[in-house]
């Protein structure tokens, strides 16, 4: 399940998760209303690297692993990047009609966001930014009928705001509630896919 920043008079489901029962716990996709010194004040999101300029030559490819476990790992947590990429544009438009969410999200993931957007639409609400995360792949299964694989997440909601469509007013978030939090992922391959089927989010900072 994701969750996202808790708002007053209401729990929402990254899960970021976020959150999304995660986003990321407590919140639907994504952040945990808890006692803590953060503060969102004066803080900003990490900014994404910037790609290298066109005037330098492309560094050379890595080689491609040939460990059929290590190309699954990397599938694992690709999977998991591309959710959340999406999970931010369905957040941004209210809806994942027109993302690629689906694909990605399967489940519990899937149909907590979907009930937490339908909540945020009928509130007017839509969120700017996007959460960043540092994840870590815990355990992989590929021999099940059913391959799975366990994630942790140290979620960072600072740069992910909630705000009135109509007005983009910010929506009030609660006094020293948790930015950064850490998340229970789990993974589950469908067919040739893998997709997030479930996020905790966990009571505890990161």
């Amino acid at each position: 399940m994701t969750h996202a920043p808790r708002r007053p008079g209401r729990t929402m489901p990254v899960r970021i998760r976020t959150y999304a029962s995660a986003v990321l716990a407590v919140c639907a996709l994504v952040t945990v209303s808890a006692c803590s010194s953060d503060d969102d004040s004066g803080s900003s999101a990490k900014e994404p690297s910037t790609s290298p300029s066109s005037s330098r030559p492309s560094p050379a490819a890595p080689p491609t692993s040939t460990d059929p476990q290590e190309a699954e790992k990397a599938a694992v947590l690709e999977t998991y990047n591309r959710f959340w990429d999406e999970q931010a544009k369905a957040y941004a438009k209210g809806d994942t009609k027109g993302t690629e969410f689906s694909r990605y999200a399967a489940a519990l993931a899937l149909s907590s966001t979907e009930d937490d957007l339908k909540e945020l639409r009928s509130d007017g609400i839509v969120t700017t930014g996007a959460p960043n995360h540092d994840t870590t792949l815990d355990a992989i299964e590929t021999g099940k009928k059913v391959p799975q694989a366990k994630l942790t997440d140290c979620l960072d909601s600072t740069g992910w705001k909630f705000q009135y469509r109509s007005t983009g007013k910010p929506v009030p978030m609660p006094t020293g509630r948790l930015l950064r939090y850490e998340t229970k992922v789990e993974a589950e391959k469908w067919g040739k896919q893998w997709k997030i089927v479930n996020i905790t989010p966990q009571q505890n900072a990161c």
